[in-house]
């Protein structure tokens, strides 16, 4: 069996939120709590955790993704102009994308300062 990651806690100041602002940025339905997580599903592998009970130390989480959840996420953030995003960390949040190896990138800072990078080829 190939190792394959299944889920993983993301600490937030309020879980619920946390799991709505991932979820819309991506185009993904919230699911159910289950106990102390709200969970997000990722992909058929992956879950993300949505946990608001310890204390938040930022994480950087990187998305490969196709063009068209690529291009869909960044109409959102276009409309959502108190969201920080930019074209890479050199960069600062200057709302641009990345072109790096012919295809396009961003990161986007969450609420919690959480950074959430997509793109649409492997770096």
């Amino acid at each position: 069996m190939s190792i394959v990651l299944n889920h993983t806690i993301v600490r937030a100041t309020d879980r619920t939120a946390a799991a709505a602002f991932f979820a819309e940025l991506m185009g993904l339905p919230v699911g159910e709590s289950a106990g102390p997580f709200v969970p997000v599903r990722v992909n058929a592998d992956l879950t993300f955790d949505f946990d608001d009970r310890g204390p938040v130390t930022p994480g950087h989480y990187g998305f490969l993704v196709d063009d068209d959840r690529f291009d869909a996420v960044l109409a959102r953030l276009a409309s959502w102009a108190d969201v920080p995003y930019g074209s890479g960390p050199e960069n600062g949040w200057d709302r641009e994308i990345n072109r790096l190896r012919g295809g396009r990138g961003l990161y986007v800072l969450a609420p919690d300062g959480h950074s959430y990078e997509l793109f649409t080829v492997v770096p």
